[in-house]
C-alpha cells in the first residue's frame, strides 16, 4: 500500500464556536482545540500541507459576520498561522464549495485530506462528502472535531449523540474516523487509517441490535 499524501484541513476554528450561538457542546471545546493544536504539531514535523479555513458571511449576519468578533480566527490558531499555508474564506458548508482549495491540494500532490475543526454536524461532513467527489480519501479526527445540541420541527438531539452518531455515519463510508493520537502515529508510520464500509457497518449494525 502506497503512503498517503495527506493535507490537514482547519476548518473554522474562530471564535462563534467559543463564544457565540454555535458554541460547541460536544466534545469540550478546549479539548477539541487542544487536538487540533496537536494536529498541527504533527502536520509540522511531518511537512504536511495545511489549509486553514474561515467561514464568512456578509456585514449585519447573525454569525460569521465579516470582521465582527464571531469570524475571526480563535488567537491560538491565528498565532500559529504560517505562510506557507493555505488560507481561505468560504461561505457554503464545504471546503470545496466555490473556493481553489481543490486545485491547490491537486498542485500539492495530494490524495488523502484529515479534517479538523467545526463542526461535525454541518462542514466537517460535507467535507467528507465533498471529497469523495473529488476522489479524495478522508480521515477526520474524533475529538479535535465536534457538534452542538440541535432542536427543530424534525426533533431534538444532544451534541453527543449528535456527534457519536455521525462519527459513525462518517466511518461507514466517508472518512476514516481516529483520534489525533491514532492519526499521529499513522503519519508518523506513513499509514493509511483502517476505514469501514457500508456493508461491514450493516452486517455489524445487524449483529449489535439482534435480539
Amino acid at each position: 500500500m502506497t503512503t498517503p499524501r495527506r493535507a490537514l484541513i482547519v476548518v473554522d476554528v474562530q471564535q462563534e464556536y467559543f463564544d457565540g450561538i454555535l458554541q460547541i457542546q460536544s466534545p469540550s471545546r478546549e479539548q477539541a482545540l487542544a487536538n487540533v493544536l496537536t494536529a498541527l504539531d504533527v502536520a509540522e514535523r511531518q511537512d504536511l500541507p495545511v489549509v486553514v479555513v474561515q467561514h464568512e458571511l456578509p456585514e449585519g449576519a447573525p454569525v460569521f459576520a465579516v470582521g465582527s468578533p464571531s469570524w475571526t480566527l480563535h488567537p491560538e490558531i491565528e498565532a500559529r498561522l504560517k505562510p506557507s499555508w493555505k488560507r481561505v474564506t468560504k461561505d457554503k458548508s464545504s471546503v470545496f464549495a466555490g473556493t481553489d482549495v481543490a486545485a491547490w491540494l491537486a498542485d500539492q500532490g495530494v490524495d488523502t485530506i484529515t479534517i479538523a475543526g467545526f463542526m461535525t454536524n454541518n462542514c466537517d461532513i460535507a467535507t467528507a462528502v465533498g471529497a469523495e467527489e473529488l476522489g479524495l480519501a478522508a480521515e477526520i479526527l474524533s475529538d479535535a472535531t465536534g457538534a452542538i445540541h440541535l432542536a427543530n420541527e424534525a426533533g431534538k438531539v444532544s451534541a453527543d449523540q449528535l456527534h457519536q452518531t455521525l462519527l459513525v455515519l462518517l466511518h461507514s463510508n466517508f472518512a476514516a474516523v481516529a483520534s489525533t493520537e491514532d492519526w499521529a502515529g499513522a503519519v508518523a508510520a506513513g499509514t493509511a487509517l483502517p476505514k469501514s464500509d457500508l456493508g461491514t457497518s450493516a452486517v455489524q449494525g445487524r449483529s449489535a441490535f439482534a435480539g
